[in-house]
């Protein structure tokens, strides 16, 4: 593996990164642009061949991963990703690989964040585990055996979408009662505006004009009342869907991403406590709650190569 690389790359509704990986995960380079950037995918495609092309390391790319929204493995397709411009159906994979004349996989950003974690982050250890990642929305990359479960179509692992509180919330997919809906960011604001409390009018979150999910877990830390109780009731909900979710794959654990699981406060242990609440016997006391180790390195970008050193090569990188 000796000056062998990968080329990762984010594709996002607001930015798109991209660097060069080699097999420690050691982001060689990188760089960002924002998406608007490029009205087509095509100019995606120029501008990054001709900013890589005079690089040294450039020859030695062996494979490049590109995680984007609604991402097919099986197509290497785009497919109506409805927070890009490109839209219908986007042959990404193909279009990448006639121009570098390397092999390409392409995925979505919560899969790509799982092999991540695999080959790179803090579940190197593990073989059977879930990525759930808690951002704008609720994505999850499940993962048995060593592999990525895609189911026949490419699109399995949307945890998000289950539905976990009955004629719920309204969800962006046209549904109610989405995990989305209450454990995003966006999800922390709504319970802002919709949790009724004693303790809502004496909160320093009233006060705030455009509250967000980060004010809310920083006034938890600080010992705001109402903020404590909104940090509460997401980990319930979001720690009895994980225990219900175990009885699909049975992981050793589950690794949460995003600034949410990242704050500094108890949030991974009250998700941690809400799932040995309610989840079947036979699961109790083996299922670990962990946090994301790569969310300030490059994480999108070590997601994506990491995929190519897993799924092209079959290299398991200590």
């Amino acid at each position: 593996m000796m000056n062998q690389y990968a080329l990762g790359i984010d594709i996002g509704g607001t930015s798109i990164e991209y660097g060069i990986v080699n097999d420690k995960g050691e982001v060689l380079f990188s760089n960002d642009f924002p998406t608007k950037d490029f009205p087509t995918p095509a100019s995606l495609v120029d501008v990054i061949y001709n900013e890589l092309n005079n690089l040294a390391e450039f020859n030695s790319i062996i494979g490049i991963g590109i995680g984007a929204p609604n991402g097919n493995y099986f197509t290497g397709h785009i497919e109506y990703a409805p927070n890009l411009a490109w839209k219908g159906i986007v042959p990404l994979k193909q279009m990448f690989e006639a121009k570098f004349g390397i092999p390409t996989l392409l995925t979505n950003d919560a899969n790509a964040a799982a092999m991540g974690e695999m080959v790179f982050g803090n579940a190197k250890d593990l073989k059977d585990f879930v990525t759930i990642t808690l951002g704008t929305g609720v994505g999850s990359g499940i993962v048995i055996n060593g592999n990525l479960v895609y189911g026949h179509d490419g699109f399995a692992g949307e945890y998000g979408h289950i539905r976990v509180v009955p004629n719920g919330r309204k969800c962006g997919c046209h549904r109610n009662g989405c995990l989305e809906t209450y454990c995003s960011s966006t999800g922390v604001v709504r319970s802002i505006h919709e949790l009724d409390s004693d303790n809502k009018s004496f909160s320093v979150l009233s006060s705030i004009e455009h509250p967000t999910a980060k004010n809310v877990f920083e006034l938890a830390e600080e010992g705001d009342l109402f903020a404590t109780e909104i940090v509460d009731y997401t980990a319930q909900i979001l720690g009895a869907a994980l225990a219900d979710f175990a009885c699909f794959s049975s992981p050793k654990a589950y690794v949460l991403f995003g600034g949410i699981a990242q704050h500094k406060g108890d949030f991974a242990h009250r998700v941690k406590k809400y799932l040995e609440e309610n989840i079947l016997v036979i699961f109790k006391n083996k299922i670990d709650i962990r946090i994301s180790s790569l969310h300030d390195r490059n994480a999108a970008v070590l997601g994506t190569a990491a995929h190519v050193f897993w799924d092209l090569l079959k290299l398991k990188i200590n």
